[in-house]
């Protein structure tokens, strides 16, 4: 797997200030895409031991709220094995922190569906999951966390628990939808 960038004090992708993880690769091909670069899965950096570790330490701050993971498309089946190791560390060492990740498929058609593998234990880490690809005849500048119309933004514990998607409500970034 390879990575785009890392944002460090984001605060356009979730709650908070929060580091940001934007992977390399994509088949989803949204046109008006905002990070057109990282559909290529060769473009950028190899994710090694050592990003993870940095990305750890980036987050360990008080004032950062949390992970969010971009894209390109961290559900992409190539890119699920790296993240998943990052958000066991993650996890381990700061369980406090809030996840959130972007992605292009779909919560109940795709991503619980197993049509892109298991993802059952990255699923368990997420606190929220913005789904759906970016629709340019959608796009709504005034959206927070979101770039068009179609895309949930969804409790994934709340979710998960009733078998249906739930939709995440808490701008504020506390309380129900965000662990710790």
């Amino acid at each position: 797997m390879n990575y785009a960038a890392i944002k460090n004090c984001d605060i356009a992708n979730g709650p908070g200030v929060r580091v940001s993880l934007f992977v390399s690769g994509c088949t989803h091909h949204c046109p008006g895409c905002f990070n057109e670069v990282a559909w290529d899965f060769d473009y950028g950096v190899p994710f090694t031991e050592e990003v993870m570790d940095k990305i750890v330490d980036m987050m360990r701050p008080d004032y950062i709220k949390g992970l969010t993971l971009l894209g390109g498309e961290p559900f992409e089946p190539q890119n699920q094995q790296g993240i998943v190791q990052l958000l066991r560390k993650v996890k381990a060492q700061l369980p406090q922190k809030s996840i959130w990740a972007f992605s292009g498929y779909l919560f109940d058609k795709d991503i619980t569906s197993g049509r892109l593998g298991d993802t059952r234990e990255y699923l368990s880490y997420l606190d929220v999951l913005v789904d759906g690809p970016f629709v340019e005849a959608r796009k709504n500048l005034s959206l927070r966390f979101r770039g068009s119309e179609n895309q949930r933004l969804i409790d994934v514990p709340a979710s998960l628990e009733s078998g249906k998607v739930v939709l995440w409500q808490d701008w504020q970034g506390e309380g129900r939808g965000m662990r710790g």
